[in-house]
């Protein structure tokens, strides 16, 4: 009994040192934005769960740096200014609307396969590509966070396109 008790706690200390390796590694990643006092009115808006941030592309690197690899409740708000993800207990994140790239649903991130899919976000963070996912309490709303978040990004994306286009005119 003594020896199951030492090998779990051997098994504990392990993975507690992978994850602040890992932090370590990540601690380059600058800050995230800071919230904002008003994001603004709500688009759209709902609860759920956060399931982590990888670097876009690679479902299997979870980012821990920021308290971003923690899997907690979240609520998402989404505004003409950006996306607010308020995490109960846990660290709140804000992504500015120049910041969202796309939006997609998938079968997991970070590692973990999610039956019914996961809302992804993908952002940047000061040229860091990043996929943030969620899982609303109704998955069934998914496809209407991903055409929100496509409609967001499509509309920042044209307006800074005619902002270039009349300064160089």
């Amino acid at each position: 009994m003594v020896g199951l008790a030492i090998l779990v706690g051997l098994v504990y200390w392990l993975m507690r040192q992978g994850w602040n390796w890992r932090r370590t590694l990540q601690s380059e990643l600058p800050p995230l934005p800071e919230l904002p006092a008003d994001p603004g009115p709500a688009l759209l808006a709902g609860s759920g769960r956060y399931h982590g941030t990888t670097t876009a592309g690679n479902w299997l690197d979870r980012v821990v740096a920021h308290g971003l690899g923690t899997r907690s409740l979240a609520e998402l708000t989404l505004t003409e200014r950006g996306l607010l993800v308020r995490r109960p207990g846990d660290v709140d994140f804000w992504i500015p609307a120049e910041s969202l790239t796309a939006a997609r649903t998938d079968s997991g991130i970070a590692g973990k396969v999610v039956p019914g899919g996961l809302l992804v976000v993908t952002w940047e963070n000061q040229g860091t590509a990043l996929d943030s996912g969620f899982r609303a309490d109704r998955s069934a709303g998914h496809t209407a966070w991903v055409e929100a978040v496509e409609a967001l990004v499509t509309r920042r994306t044209t307006k800074t396109k005619k902002k270039t286009e009349e300064a160089i005119s």
